[in-house]
């Protein structure tokens, strides 16, 4: 029988050699998940169909909305088909207020943004450029990159190739944040050093909160 060894985490770049820092949204920079909870449940109601379980509570906070509804509905086409529909009638703008910025967020950005340029790479689709304005991110995070950008939604690694294009930036001098096992897998596809935020980001090399990365990365 043989063991499968998983490879090393990739060593984050000296500070000297750090050019890009790429964010998740999602779990890092923000606590949506009453925001995403509440938008599902409304687009699920809509359709006449019971709120999200459990289980769909947590999907929800890691999927994009194609991967969700194909978790939940891929069985049954027309089903599938008639909630994509009615989801992108539904408004999440409104959904905004029940999102909490991270702690001491813009200065943490901010102390990280005067090193180096920062991007945001997210499983979010039409709600990507809504989002940095309503929260006035336009500044500390010019370089946006969500599933209506790429070919493919995390864990392939399209939108970190973006992110890293759009900077001009090789994969060895960047340095991805994320919080779950998607994440993880996208910064290794890419070859891009990963940091978790939580404790299911998929890595021992993780912080607790976004306030402490400007610590580790600028060490």
């Amino acid at each position: 029988m043989t063991t499968e060894l998983r490879s090393p985490e990739r060593a984050l770049p000296a500070v000297d050699r750090l050019r890009l820092v790429i964010f998740d949204c999602d779990g890092v920079l923000f606590d949506s998940w009453r925001a995403n909870v509440a938008f599902y449940n409304a687009v699920l109601v809509a359709a006449g169909l019971p709120e999200l379980d459990e289980e769909g509570e947590h999907l929800c906070h890691r999927y994009s909305s194609p991967q969700l509804y194909a978790a939940l509905f891929g069985s049954e086409p027309s089903l599938l088909t008639k909630v994509s529909e009615i989801a992108a009638t539904i408004d999440y703008t409104p959904f905004f207020d029940l999102m909490v910025p991270a702690r001491d967020l813009e200065a943490s950005l901010s102390r990280l943004a005067a090193h180096c340029p920062l991007a945001l790479a997210t499983n979010r689709g039409r709600t990507v450029a809504s989002l940095i304005a309503r929260f006035g991110l336009e500044t500390l995070l010019p370089i946006h990159v969500g599933i209506l950008d790429v070919a493919r939604p995390k864990p392939a690694p399209d939108m970190l190739i973006q992110c890293l294009e759009r900077a001009s930036v090789p994969a060895e001098a960047a340095v991805y944040v994320g919080d779950t096992e998607l994440d993880h897998a996208a910064a290794g596809a890419c070859g891009i050093a990963y940091v978790g935020v939580g404790q299911n980001s998929g890595t021992t090399r993780a912080v607790r909160e976004v306030r402490e990365l400007p610590a580790l990365l600028l060490r």
